[in-house]
């Protein structure tokens, strides 16, 4: 009867030792939820980033192009006298 007892017992604790624990997998999917929302503000910040250093760009070539301007203007005048 002992060794049907204790039988039973290591059965049920292994049977207890496979079973998957709450916590651990709450603490998974939190993981999981944690990383995917940092990869999408990542993301986001890397887009911005880009839009952001496109609109400077823009904005240096416009000034570029006023200074150009202004001195090919200052030059005909120049020629012209």
């Amino acid at each position: 009867m002992k060794k049907v007892a204790v039988t039973a017992l290591v059965l049920a604790l292994g049977l207890a030792a496979c079973q998957p624990k709450a916590d651990e997998n709450a603490a998974a999917n939190e993981t999981a939820v944690e990383n995917n929302a940092e990869t999408d503000v990542n993301v986001a910040t890397n887009d911005a980033t880009a839009v952001a250093d496109n609109a400077l760009n823009a904005a240096d070539n416009a000034v570029n192009s006023a200074g150009n301007a202004v001195d090919n203007a200052s030059d005909a005048v120049a020629n012209s006298q």
